[in-house]
């Protein structure tokens, strides 16, 4: 038999697949640490809004600015559906490489804004006005960077440990936050209240402007998504569904969104503020309570991932979603002034939440065809977290206060519910190749 004209020996072959691997894991790899960086200046916001209150608003009244700097914080979260909006359409368009160095950038210059925003006492009322733009700015790439990386870490990871690799992006969500509250703690171990107040509390952003310069180098060397380009590069045809099926989809996922961002924000955010103001705990033992919570989660988080990609996603979601049905209440019930009490309710419902995380951007991906992933997410997800994680706290605590718990706690069993319900519709993704979902 005669020796083909032209054949790829073996060993260059192999070399080929493992240097592909590698650009995979090293795209994994920058993709999940800017991830984690956004949500890491998102975090040191809230850590030192105290001394951006005192810096940059009227520091003749002392609460009104307090109560200031949290609604800017607030206002971020209004700017993140317009970022996904936006770059979800541009995503589709023109890649999701260039969507996720725009957003970093966006995200490092806000940062150095808020860093070098001169004081209150320097320039009055256009401090507060130049952090609410930063904010806006930072909330705008942050809705974009959550919608590109979804859909770019799924379509680069293996069909077969989707859901394990797309596990980094709420890893390095819980890595980032850990990180700025550990910072946080420790400059106002090492620096004295009065420097805190005059430059201390910039140190931070201008560590995470900083950061976002070299996260920049390595997203430049990122590949593309190979299954975007796929669908780029075949013949435009009509489009593949309806209005009426974009529709659907968008508000199915808008919903599953909801049933994970309140739960989401309530365990993670505001469970130690509950019980320093409701239980009356030791605010630095409580938050130390709430960091190895945290820890839980991020271990739990590629766990729930791996086993994913064996057992399926439904399976796992629809059981996440139960159980804050059945646990939510009765946990933030047991929760009192003893820190053990936060800890053991805090970690048990984050490492449940590790679920999400693990499965959250593998199965979304899964529903949506390439040529409409990072449009409907971009406009499913900041809305949806906007409108119930963005509330989530406000409303408990103010349930809370009116002692109505029961009452907030039926919201949510009710959220979850349909969460769930929107699951069950969802058909079992679990290896399809991302080329094929119609």
């Amino acid at each position: 038999m005669n020796e083909p004209a032209f054949s790829i020996p073996a060993h260059t072959a192999e070399k080929a697949m493992s240097l592909g691997g590698l650009m995979r894991t090293r795209s994994m790899v920058a993709t999940s640490l800017g991830n984690g960086l956004e949500w890491f200046d998102w975090t040191i916001y809230a850590v030192f809004s105290t001394y951006i209150a005192k810096a940059l608003f009227n520091p003749a009244d002392p609460k009104s600015a307090l109560l200031s700097t949290l609604a800017v914080f607030a206002v971020g979260f209004v700017s993140r559906p317009l970022g996904g909006i936006f770059f979800g359409r541009l995503a589709d368009r023109k890649g999701r490489k260039a969507v996720l160095l725009s957003c970093m950038l966006l995200m490092g210059i806000g940062s150095l804004m808020i860093a070098l925003i001169p004081s209150y006492a320097q320039i009055g009322g256009w401090a507060s006005f130049l952090i609410l733009v930063a904010r806006l700015l930072q909330g705008f790439a942050h809705g974009g960077e959550s919608t590109a990386s979804y859909a770019y870490v799924a379509e680069i990871a293996p069909k077969e440990r989707r859901a394990f690799w797309s596990s980094s992006m709420f890893f390095s969500v819980g890595l980032g936050s850990i990180l700025a509250t550990l910072l946080g703690a420790m400059l106002n171990r090492l620096i004295p209240t009065e420097q805190m107040n005059a430059w201390g509390w910039r140190l931070p952003f201008y560590f995470g402007a900083l950061l976002s310069v070299a996260i920049l180098f390595m997203r430049r060397g990122m590949m593309e998504s190979d299954v975007l380009e796929s669908h780029l590069a075949r013949i435009q045809t009509p489009s593949e569904w309806s209005k009426a099926k974009i529709l659907k989809c968008t508000i199915g996922i808008f919903f599953y969104q909801a049933g994970v961002g309140l739960p989401y924000y309530i365990w993670t955010g505001y469970a130690a503020i509950f019980a320093i103001t409701q239980r009356g705990m030791d605010p630095s033992k409580a938050f130390l309570a709430s960091v190895f919570a945290q820890i839980v989660y991020i271990i739990a988080t590629p766990i729930w991932g791996r086993i994913s990609d064996r057992v399926g996603r439904k399976p796992l979601a629809i059981l996440y979603f139960i159980a804050v049905a059945v646990l939510s209440y009765p946990l933030i019930k047991f929760i009192s002034g003893d820190p053990w009490t936060l800890f053991l309710a805090q970690g048990l419902m984050l490492a449940l939440t590790g679920i999400v995380g693990g499965t959250m951007p593998a199965i979304l991906a899964e529903q949506i065809p390439t040529r409409y992933r990072s449009r409907i997410l971009g406009i499913a997800l900041p809305i949806s977290v906007a409108l119930f994680g963005g509330t989530a706290p406000y409303l408990s605590s103010w349930f809370s206060g009116m002692k109505l718990e029961w009452a907030f706690n039926v919201y949510v069993v009710i959220i979850v519910l349909i969460a769930a319900y929107v699951v069950w519709g969802w058909k079992e993704t679990k290896g399809i190749d991302l080329r094929d979902v119609a």
